[in-house]
């Protein structure tokens, strides 16, 4: 008779935070309801997100991805190509393309990751790159589907003036909850316990039989389809999509920062990371955008980043509470062990 485990599978910890975050998601737009503050706010979770999808393949698996901005871009033009043929309606109908549009983008990517996952460390990150250039060069030359450098128009959504963010915001909180979630399960996962393997000596994973090759395609897959689901609801909400913005270098550099900033291979830290950094980055291109002055200062953040805070904002806390949980515990010893023959003493007395 096999026994069953009496644990639940969501410890009730997590479970607590996972319903105060999406309460806290749901309840944002609502106190913050200037047209600017939810627009900071939509653009904070997509990045959010971004930074939690790139750590899937960033983080979990060790691979230095710099070129997510390919399906960004993608995920974009598919909206743009698409939305139209839907029919705007009642405003809510391409909404429904963005699933699609993630699965999709997971499945072809995949001939494409075999090829790049073959390559590792500096390699790697200069194909990854290298692969966003290409894709942008091809939407730069085929006219006849995306219009070249003209870009693309997207149906404007029928919303209310008054809350026209809203359903954006709201798709993309969706989003960065799924994103949370399938993060979850792969940590919790034997998948990723192989990504983990993979990360630490991938030869040696191979040796102890783990599937390397499989595990790495799905987490490549898993990033890029849901990187490919924001750049398709940011397109919507942006109503026109053009090359140099849908495939931006700075997109994904910025991804990468904020998950190291939060910390790699954390649940939360690109969250927390990307709560840091966008407000910082929107005021910076908002007081120096006119002289790009803001690139340097964004510069500076990732490489102060870097060097004072390598292992992130969560994973250097965490290490600084069980420091001072050692230290306590290390005093009450003490008080205890002085207590002791005091005690003894009086007792004897």
């Amino acid at each position: 008779m096999v026994r069953r485990s009496t644990e639940p599978r969501i410890p009730p910890a997590s479970a607590v935070r996972a319903t105060a975050f999406v309460v806290f998601l749901a309840v944002l737009p609502l106190v913050f309801a200037g047209h600017w503050q939810v627009s900071l706010l939509l653009f904070t979770v997509m990045y959010a997100g971004l930074a939690c999808a790139w750590n899937l393949l960033g983080g979990y698996a060790g691979y230095p991805a710099l070129g997510h901005g390919a399906f960004f871009g993608i995920g974009a033009y598919a909206m743009a190509i698409t939305a139209p043929h839907l029919g705007v309606g009642n405003g809510y109908r391409p909404f429904l393309l963005v699933l699609p549009i993630v699965a999709g983008t997971a499945l072809a990517v995949l001939p494409v990751a075999r090829l790049l996952l073959r390559t590792r460390a500096a390699a790697f990150a200069v194909l990854s790159i290298t692969v966003m250039f290409m894709v942008a060069t091809l939407v730069y030359n085929l006219r006849g589907l995306t219009k070249g450098s003209e870009g693309l128009p997207v149906p404007v959504a029928p919303f209310a003036v008054d809350t026209f963010e809203r359903p954006f915001y709201y798709a993309m909180a969706v989003l960065l909850v799924l994103t949370v979630a399938v993060s979850w399960v792969v940590r919790t996962s034997k998948l990723g316990l192989a990504l983990n393997a993979v990360r630490d000596d991938e030869d040696r994973a191979r040796g102890l039989g783990v599937q390397t090759e499989l595990v790495k395609m799905v987490a490549f897959a898993l990033s890029a389809g849901l990187t490919a689901g924001f750049g398709a609801v940011w397109a919507y909400y942006i109503t026109y999509v053009y090359p140099p913005f849908a495939f931006d270098a700075l997109l994904s550099l910025g991804a990468v920062l904020m998950a190291f900033l939060g910390g790699r291979r954390t649940l939360w830290g690109p969250v927390v990371g990307a709560a840091l950094i966008v407000p910082a980055q929107q005021y910076f291109a908002y007081r120096y955008g006119a002289s790009q002055l803001y690139l340097i200062a964004y510069a500076a953040l990732f490489l102060l980043v870097i060097y004072l805070l390598p292992d992130g904002i969560i994973p250097s806390a965490a290490r600084h509470l069980r420091r001072l949980r050692s230290a306590h515990r290390a005093h009450a010893r003490r008080d205890r062990a002085a207590v002791g023959p005091v005690s003894t003493r009086g007792g004897q007395g």
